[in-house]
Formats: structure tokens, sequence, C-alpha cells
């Protein structure tokens, strides 16, 4: 008889039987689930399809029909005999050659002699030894009569199993069948029949989990009968399939490290690797082990390509380089488009390539939910991708050479991930770092191994070169983690904490502006944060009349509102057309196709803001673009308004450039009085520097004795709120303020509710 034995790896099921490290088979139950166990039990299937059985559910107990049958042909005699045992074989199942029936016979006769010994009566085991022989003949009369070749039988059971179903499948397997007993319930129905786990060995493998939702031998043929499909799209098939995690030990950096024919033995295999790292295991060491990663990487000549923090979009150049047309269903899509993929020197890869592409675009589609010009979109990214990064990954590829792609930062977007996800099915070891555990990664795959570390540490770009290397000590995280105590989620913030801010417009009574007016914004009504971006409310107002017509409060109350941080503008205009401006005469370049263009912007000579903060130019950038966005100035876009824009933000004095230089987005904002008791309109640039102001997070408030629609006319839409106070006041003449004083001393409460003294 066969004896049973371990195994070295999943792959050895797959040896013929002379390959064999040791002479035997394989008798395992597998109670969990990993990517590895997935890839096997497909191939295990399509085995057990050709070569032998694939049990779902219960073997079938026979039926009358059945055991007429028998009765029939051999009677009711019976003995437990080897002699009598291998005559009834031979009479029952003619196609069994010498071989086999003795090996069958033996098998049979060692599971009935035990059950004697149990104190099993005549009478038992003659019925066991009648089910015996029907199910040899009716279920498995294909498997007996290939046993004993070099290739051996597989039989695949799903479910739980009874009694005799296991005895029957030991019989099989002493007779040279290897078995696989899955079991999503786990182990205990079967520790029942076989405490001692004598019969079988039970698969451990690192990384097992619970089967997911669903699993069973109906969705793996589902699974092989699309892949099919696919084989159908992709034309000829790689000799080579990748092998994802399964060969890991869960060391990280130290995974991807391991050299690539270490990994595996079975060389129809690529091993490569999916990992995703979040936070980091010692913020001291950290930096210095990623830079001895990639130099270890680079004296071992290995592929290597790194991104930092975003995967740049495809440029107009590459996107329109993708071949493509209309497509009418996913199939379509992928098949034609796959036709993009061309690697000349090596055919294997380019098989490699192709196909993973397939799968990966019909994985895809059910993320989609059907939108084929989403799909299609999302598809075109992922090959302007490739092409962009293969060289670096591929150059001079054999295999079982793998290439190793580190993403610091995590996937931001679907795109991203739908890449990166396609990457993990080549022979490239696919590496995502977040070790700030602020910044969240989208990207999900039954395929990742996760891994995750309670410290969070903000690393901006990979330490390529040893000047790279930033390293801190620990009283520098520590001052770091209390900044993170005291200044997260507690209304506490850290000066200059946040670098992006967006402005909300505050609606309010007349009254409210001189009490909003000195407050720090994080005190303001609906001041928020979220993802890290401010939402700052900001007093944006025309103030049209004087109250009761008296002249002389109405100053002091304008007084009132000259702090610190207020600029003060007395009489329009502000700015005036014929102004000296040297950002005009290139306006004109700094857009394309309704984007600012950043990098040629801050590269121009006539580009005066380098010396501010870098996310005060980015904020003023942003804002720039918000203007323009949504045409806030009559004009743009229609009769090149957007040029005068750019050229008005882009030469701003230096007065409002230190205010924004100086601007914290969670205190006291910068503020503009802007006094107009004329008849002058403000001038185009008037408009879209007070446009422009509002967006970057100034309160604005225009004083307008007169009630004159002197500072609408440039706006598209009436954004400001207008408050109406009293008596139009004609011919004012603006007086110097240090002169005014300020007497009313009554609180706010009595301003409102018209009490006090």
């Amino acid at each position: 008889m066969f004896e049973h034995r371990a195994l070295g790896s999943l792959d050895d099921y797959f040896l013929e039987y002379g390959k064999r490290r040791e002479q035997g088979v394989y008798f395992y139950r597998i109670n969990g689930y990993n990517d590895h166990i997935r890839a096997f039990l497909v191939r295990y299937y399509e085995e057990a399809r050709r070569t032998g059985a694939v049990i779902e559910g219960k073997i079938p107990n026979p039926d009358e029909k059945n055991l007429s049958y028998y009765e029939e042909i051999m009677g009711l005699q019976f003995q437990l005999s080897m002699g009598f045992l291998l005559s009834s074989l031979q009479k029952w199942l003619p196609r069994m050659n010498e071989y086999q029936r003795k090996h069958v016979a033996a098998a049979l006769y060692d599971t009935l002699e035990t059950m004697r010994k149990e104190g099993k009566n005549d009478n038992i085991l003659r019925n066991a030894y009648i089910k015996f022989m029907c199910w040899l003949y009716y279920k498995f009369e294909r498997v007996v009569s290939q046993m004993g070749e070099n290739r051996i039988p597989k039989i695949l059971y799903e479910g739980n199993i009874s009694n005799y179903e296991l005895k029957l499948l030991c019989i099989l397997s002493m007779a040279g069948c290897d078995i696989v007993l899955l079991q999503y319930q786990g182990d205990g129905a079967y520790c029942a029949l076989d405490r001692e786990s004598r019969l079988s060995h039970k698969l451990e493998l690192p990384g097992m989990a619970e089967f997911p939702q669903g699993f069973c031998i109906q969705s793996l043929r589902r699974e092989i009968e699309e892949r099919a499909n696919a084989e159908r799209l992709y034309g000829t098939p790689p000799k080579l399939r990748s092998c994802t995690n399964a060969w890991i030990e869960g060391k990280g950096l130290g995974d991807v490290l391991k050299p690539v024919r270490e990994r595996g033995r079975d060389e129809g295999f690529y091993y490569n690797c999916f990992v995703r790292i979040e936070g980091v295991e010692d913020k001291l060491t950290y930096l210095n082990e990623l830079y001895r990663f990639q130099m270890e990487m680079a004296a071992a000549d290995r592929n290597m390509v790194i991104v930092e923090s975003e995967i740049l979009p495809p440029s107009n150049e590459e996107i329109s380089a993708v071949r493509r047309r209309q497509y009418r269903d996913v199939n379509q899509l992928a098949a034609d488009l796959a036709g993009n993929i061309i690697y000349a020197p090596d055919m294997e890869l380019q098989r490699i390539l192709r196909k993973s592409f397939t799968e990966a675009v019909l994985e895809e589609a059910g993320r989609t939910e059907g939108n084929l010009n989403r799909l299609t979109n999302r598809t075109i990214y992922l090959l302007c991708w490739l092409k962009r990064f293969q060289d670096g990954l591929f150059k001079k590829w054999e295999s079982p050479q793998a290439g190793c792609f580190v993403y610091l930062g995590g996937c931001r977007n679907e795109n991203e991930a739908f890449f990166v996800r396609y990457l993990s099915r080549l022979p490239v070891d696919v590496v995502i770092l977040v070790p700030d555990l602020r910044r969240k990664c989208i990207l999900q795959a039954d395929n990742l191994y996760e891994m995750h570390y309670g410290d969070s540490l903000q690393v901006d770009r990979f330490p390529r070169e040893s000047t790279d290397l930033q390293l801190s000590t620990a009283a520098y995280h520590a001052e770091r983690e209390l900044d993170t105590i005291m200044y997260q989620d507690t209304g506490m913030y850290r000066n200059q904490q946040y670098q992006k801010g967006v402005a909300a417009i505050l609606q309010s009574i007349y009254e409210e502006i001189a009490i909003l007016w000195d407050q720090e914004l994080k005190y303001r009504p609906n001041f928020d944060v979220n993802d890290s971006v401010v939402t700052m409310p900001v007093i944006y107002a025309k103030v049209s009349g004087v109250k009761e017509g008296l002249v002389q409060p109405y100053w002091s109350g304008i007084k009132k509102l000259l702090t610190p941080e207020a600029m003060v503008i007395k009489g329009a205009p502000y700015l005036r057309p014929e102004d000296p401006n040297p950002v005009r005469a290139y306006a004109t370049g700094f857009l394309k196709n309704g984007k600012l263009q950043r990098a040629k912007i801050k590269a121009h000579s006539c580009y005066t803001y380098g010396v501010l903060r870098e996310e005060v130019q980015e904020h003023i950038l942003d804002k720039l673009q918000l203007l323009l966005d949504r045409k806030l100035i009559k004009g743009i876009y229609e009769n090149g308004t957007e040029y005068t824009a750019i050229a008005t933000v882009l030469n701003l004095n230096k007065d409002i450039l230190r205010m924004l230089q100086k601007f914290d987005f969670t205190r006291k904002n910068p503020k503009i009085v802007y006094i107009n008791t004329s008849e002058a309109v403000l001038t185009l640039e008037d408009s879209i520097l007070m446009a422009f102001l509002n967006l970057a997070g100034f309160d604005i408030v225009f004083y307008v004795p007169t009630g004159y629609q002197c500072v609408e006319k440039y706006f598209n839409s009436k954004g400001m709120e207008e408050h109406q106070i009293g008596e139009y006041v004609y011919d004012l003449t603006i007086p110097n303020f240090d002169t005014i004083s300020i007497k009313d001393r009554r609180s706010w409460r009595d301003k409102i509710f018209r009490r006090g003294e």
C-alpha cells in the first residue's frame, strides 16, 4: 500500500510519482484560505476533474437499483480474506489490472480488518464492503483504473466528511490516490472521526484566514470558465504563472530582499509579493532602513521604481499614444486595448503582461458597475503608466527575475489602485509604504498582505542618496507626538499647522460684523477642519448708507475695524488699468486649457513670489485657479479677462503679500476696509483683487455711504452680503482716523438690543 507523506509545499501535489522526494501519496485537509491556496485549488480542481473525481456535497449512498444490480452480479457472499477480495474486484471492476487490484484489495482488507478489531460484527462488515464496492463502481471506477501510473489520480472532496466516506477515501489513498479535503467549517467534524489525525494531515501555512463568504468549488469552476474566456481574448497563454505572497514570512522589506530563486522551487511560477506597510516600527531608524533597502536592491542588480506622494497623471501626449476605439462590451475593450502592450525584448513577458492586463480589466469591470466609459478611461491611464514604468521594471528581464515598485504615500484614487493591482499580477514586487497614519491609502485587494505599526512618521521623500537622510532624535519625535496629542481634534492649533484653507462667506446681520471682526477664525461659527483642510468663515459685505445720518458715529464705527490685521483703502479706485504690471506681457503663456501652468509661472523671471513660504505660493495659485474656474469676474473666458486676472493676482503689492505670508488659517485673518464716498466705480483690477482676497480668506467690508452701485459692476454674481443701515449721505470726506475717537462704550449685547447708557 502507498504511504502518506508530508508536503514540502503545495506544489508537491503536482509532481509525478517518480519525481517526489519521498515515494508516497498526499492526503491533506484544508481548513483555511489565502491567495496561494486559492491558486492551488484552481489547479487541483482541474487535475481532479481530468484524472480523478470531484465530490461536491456527499457521495450518494447506493440506491435500491444499485444494490439489486450488485446482488445480481456478485451475490451477497462475503469473506474477509485477500483471495475473496481479489476475485471479487476482478469480477466487479474488470478494467482494473492486476497491480491496481492488488493495491485496492489490500487497502480494502486493511480498512475492514480495522473495523473488525474495533468490534464490528460480520453483518456490519458485509454491509460496509457492499457499500464500498458500489461506490468504487458507480463513482470511482475511472479513478481506480488509472492508479499505478506515474501521474497520480486526484480526489477533491468538499464539505464535512462522514465516517464511511472517510474510510473509502483512505482506501483510495492507500491504493495510490492523492486526496484533498476542503472543509469550510474547520476541523471539528473531522476530528470527531479521527481524533489523533492519523488518517490525514492538516494543512498549516502562514497567513491562512477563514474562507471568504460564498467560496466553494462552484465558484472555482466559474473562475476557471472566466479564465478560459479570458484566454480566448489574449491569445497564447504564458508558460509562467504568478505565486503572490504565499512564500513570504511577514518580514516586510526583508521579504522583498529575499533572492527570487530562493522563494520557490516550481519553475512554472514567478514568485512576487504585494505588501502594504502602514505606520513605522521605529521612528529613529525608519529612514535609514529605507535607505539600506534601496542600497541592497541596487547591489542585487534588481530593477526598482520609486514613486512618491502620487503617480502623476498621464500627459495629453501619453494618452493620445494609446490606440483605441469605441467598444460594445468589456470583452471587446480588453481584447483591443491589450494590443497596446508590446514588449519586443521578451515574448514570454509580453504574454504575461497581456494576460494579466486582460484579467485585471475583466475584474475591474465589476468595480465600475458596468460603466464602460469609466472603465475605458481607467484602463487608458493604466496603459500610459505601464509604458512609463515598464523599462524601469523590466529592463533586461529574464525569468524568474522580479522588479520592485515602491509607492511612498499610498493610492489616492481608483486609477492608481487599479494600476497597482495590475502590477501585483506581474513579475514585480509591489510595496506600498504609508508611514504617515494620517494619510489613508484607498487600495483594496484580495491578494494584498498588510502590516500595521502604531507609530506614525511624516515622510515626503524616499531617501535615495545619503544626502536625503534626515535623521531625528528621540526628543524630536517625542515633541511631534506631544503636538499630535495637543493639536489633533482638541480645538487647539499649532502655529501654521494647516497649509490648505477654503473660505466660506458668513451671512450675518450688520451689528455682528463688529463682534466677529476681531475674533480668531477658529471661534467663528462654522469653522471646521476636515482632512487637513480648514474651512474659514469670512466676512464679505457691503455697508450702504449712514445710520440715522449721523456722520461722527459712522466714522467711529469704521475706526473700530482698523485693527492691526486690517488694511484701509480710502477711495476708489485702488488699482488702475494703467498701473505698471510686469506680469501683463506674459500672462497669456501662463494658462493652457483653463489650467494655470504652475511650473512655468514659478520659473519665469517676472514671478516675484518665490521668497514666500511654499504653502503660501500654492495657496495663491489655488485661489487664482478657483477664481478662474468659478468665473467670478465678468468676461473670464469670454474676452480675455482671465489674463487680466492672472496679471493682477501675480502682481500684488508688498503689503498684501506680507499679510498672506503671515496668515494662519486658524487665527485672526487679514482684513480689508474699502471706503468709497464718491461716485467712482471699482476698476476691473479692483474687482479681481477683492474677489481673490475673499477666496484667500480675507475679511472684506465696503463702506459706501452713498449707496451707489460702485462695487458690483464687474462681479458675475452677488456673493457679498449688503447691509442697508440708514440714510444715504453724499460728498463725505474721509477723515484722518487718528483724530477719530471711539465714544460708544456699549456692550455688544446692548448694541444689538438697544440697551445701555
